[in-house]
């Protein structure tokens, strides 16, 4: 069975109004365009594809601003919630993604999500270095979250140790700016500025996978590293327990 990457952002409280997150939503898209051929085209999500597939829409600022006006996309007054996919209805092309964005909310965070193909063809297709590294720029510089990582669903359950919001590491992780600096971390890793927004980290050049012992053990080591340096804070901090 192929195992399932997928790529995500977040960060804390940010309340942001329609056109600020129509903004960033266009320069995301846009970006993402560049990544890959498959994120060309764009349509809403729908619980029937062929109804779907009649939704296209062009990615720009006002288009944003149009559906951020509509109540289904909208979480109450609490921000804005925007899914939409590529059009691909074969499992091994395309993708997906969902945005929950100008959120105020304390204890959970505002988070855009990445979902890429699961059948190993489309792996081979779409989870390459060069085009993961471009999505996770593209997260960062668009939203600016305190922290992304893309990832394989089998590292995220070793590494996170439960959590889900953060903060561990992926195959690719990314760190903004006022978390700190990132030391020095041992070969093959690669440590790349993303302008003056964060730094991106890259563990291996080739697709890290669960199932190698020495991706994981490297994963394990650079991970205890950036818990020492206080890189891996969580996002967001849980609810306080009710004391009885």
């Amino acid at each position: 069975m192929s195992e399932s990457y997928g790529a995500g952002a977040y960060w804390g409280r940010r309340p942001e109004g329609a056109e600020a997150c129509a903004r960033r939503a266009e320069t995301f898209f846009h970006l993402l365009a560049e990544c890959h051929p498959s994120y060309a085209r764009w349509y809403e999500k729908n619980n029937s594809t062929r109804k779907a597939l009649q939704l296209g829409f062009e990615p720009t600022r006002e288009t944003f601003e149009r559906f951020f006006g509509r109540e289904k996309y909208q979480s109450g007054n609490d921000g804005f919630r925007f899914s939409a996919w590529t059009g691909h209805v074969e499992q091994d092309q395309g993708g997906a993604v969902s945005v929950r964005c100008g959120s105020k909310a304390e204890f959970s965070s505002n988070v855009v999500r990445v979902q890429f193909p699961h059948e190993e063809s489309g792996h081979e297709r779409m989870l390459t270095m060069p085009v993961l590294a471009g999505i996770m720029r593209a997260m960062a510089v668009a939203w600016e979250p305190d922290w992304a990582l893309a990832t394989a669903d089998g590292l995220w359950e070793q590494l996170s140790g439960g959590s889900r919001i953060g903060c561990f590491l992926g195959w690719m992780t990314y760190f903004s700016r006022e978390r700190g600096e990132v030391p020095p971390l041992p070969e093959p890793v690669r440590v790349e500025p993303v302008g003056d927004k964060g730094t991106l980290v890259i563990l291996t050049p080739e697709r890290l996978m669960p199932s190698n012992p020495e991706h994981v053990a490297l994963a394990w080591r650079v991970q205890r590293l950036l818990e020492e340096r206080g890189l891996l804070r969580r996002v967001v901090e849980p609810p306080p327990v009710a004391r009885p």
